[in-house]
């Protein structure tokens, strides 16, 4: 009798990509799909869609025999350019990537790709928990109404479609119940929920409702929030829910407000300064991260220095930035280019400024105590999501009080109250 394989799942990009591949990997379990790959892709970047097409040739060149199988957002934008590659056997789009039938053995259809913009709902998926983690992400959305100039997501996404709260209670409970002690809300845009269920309900209604609603939930995180779409309830959540974790992760992109106008985004630099100096009052050492794009078309020297800047003013511990990368099809890639090393050259300036900023930051956690959360090897993560390496044992998955003794290597260093 030959032994079953399991299938063996690449995530690339988001968040919303991970809880996808969880979820991919129960319904390919459930179809009896064994001795297969599946690729989980990204679109975000150009270089999001090389390290693709790098990850299904190392995937075919480590499992000759497998069945190679592409899904995400870049498969769902250019289903044609991936069924192309040699090494792949079938295409699938985000659409179907949720439906068990894509994974069953005998499915043999080589590119099934649906539209996604006649997409209406989320699909409802509940898992029992993340293997071997501590923290899972739960779905609240999918899709965005919003069309910045640089972004081809919503191409690979839909529009805005949100679950319901009872299905997020439900997937909630299940995860604590699993052991699960800290929860990521998740989405393409998840300040755009509710916009399309009845009632209208908002995020920090959404919000406010969980945390009542599962009492037993210890931790709960938002990803990535839009400064221009921040309701009122999510800002008394912030003030007064002390089991809503103090980070936010926010998407401003640049510091420069022209072109924040030619990115079509409905925030000024203002904006975000005041956002965050609003939120700091409200919730006193709070941690900020933001994403950033260095080299936008028509960006000059002076309009990233703005952007340098912002890094300072808003407080940011937490910088992912992306070189601009520019996506077919979306009106930035026909302005006018900055010089392609130019870009990756402030790319490299701004992560420079991020990383002074965040040792900044963990150097003023020194003598504090932090509120962490085990994960493995001895490591965890504060409240405010910064790294923590622990001197002495603990169990993975509980919640400990650290002393933070010191800083080294990126990370603070803490001894078990």
């Amino acid at each position: 009798m030959s032994r079953r394989t399991s299938p063996e799942i690449v995530t690339l990009g988001c968040r919303l990509n991970a809880y996808e591949s969880a979820v991919m990997a129960e319904l390919a379990s459930d179809a009896g799909l064994d001795d297969a790959v599946i690729v989980n892709t990204c679109a975000v970047t150009s270089e999001a869609e090389r390290q693709a097409r790098q990850a299904i040739r190392k995937a075919r060149r480590e499992k000759p025999d497998a069945r190679i199988i592409v899904t995400g957002c870049a498969a769902q934008i250019d289903p044609a350019a991936y069924a192309a590659m040699p090494e792949v056997d079938r295409v699938i789009g985000n659409m179907e990537k949720l439906q068990v039938a894509s994974f069953a053995p005998e499915a043999a259809e080589p590119v099934v790709v649906g539209d996604i913009m006649s997409a209406r709902e989320t699909a409802g998926h509940l898992l029992a928990g993340f293997e071997g983690r501590t923290r899972a992400f739960v779905e609240i959305q999918q899709g965005c109404d919003h069309r910045c100039t640089f972004c081809i997501i919503p191409f690979g996404r839909g529009n805005n479609r949100s679950a319901p709260l009872g299905a997020i209670v439900q997937q909630v409970r299940r995860l604590v119940a699993g052991g699960t002690k800290e929860i990521v809300l998740t989405g393409v845009d998840i300040t755009g929920y509710g916009a399309d269920l009845p009632g209208s309900p908002s995020l920090g209604q959404m919000v406010r409702r969980l945390l009542a609603s599962v009492p037993e939930l210890p931790r709960l995180r938002l990803s990535s929030i839009d400064v221009a779409e921040i309701d009122k309830d999510l800002m008394t959540a912030i003030a007064e829910e002390e089991r809503l974790m103090p980070h936010l992760h926010l998407s401003l992109q640049s510091g420069d407000d022209l072109i924040l106008k030619r990115m079509k985004r409905r925030h000024t630099s203002a904006d975000a300064v005041a956002f965050c100096e609003r939120v700091r009052a409200l919730r006193p050492g709070i941690a900020f991260g933001a994403d950033l794009i260095a080299g936008f078309p028509t960006e000059d020297e002076a309009a990233f220095q703005r952007t340098v800047d912002l890094v300072e003013e808003c407080g940011i511990a937490f910088l992912h930035v992306f070189p601009y990368s520019e996506r077919p099809g979306t009106p930035a890639a026909r302005m006018p280019q900055v010089d392609r090393g130019e870009r990756k050259a402030r790319a490299g300036r701004l992560r420079d400024r991020g990383e002074a900023a965040l040792a900044r930051f963990l150097e003023r956690q020194i003598g504090s105590e932090a509120s962490v959360l085990v994960e493995a090897g001895g490591k965890g993560r504060s409240e405010r999501y910064a790294p923590v390496r622990l001197l002495e044992t603990a169990t993975q998955g509980s919640i400990i009080a650290a002393s933070i003794g010191s800083v080294a290597n990126g990370a603070l260093i803490g001894t078990q109250v």
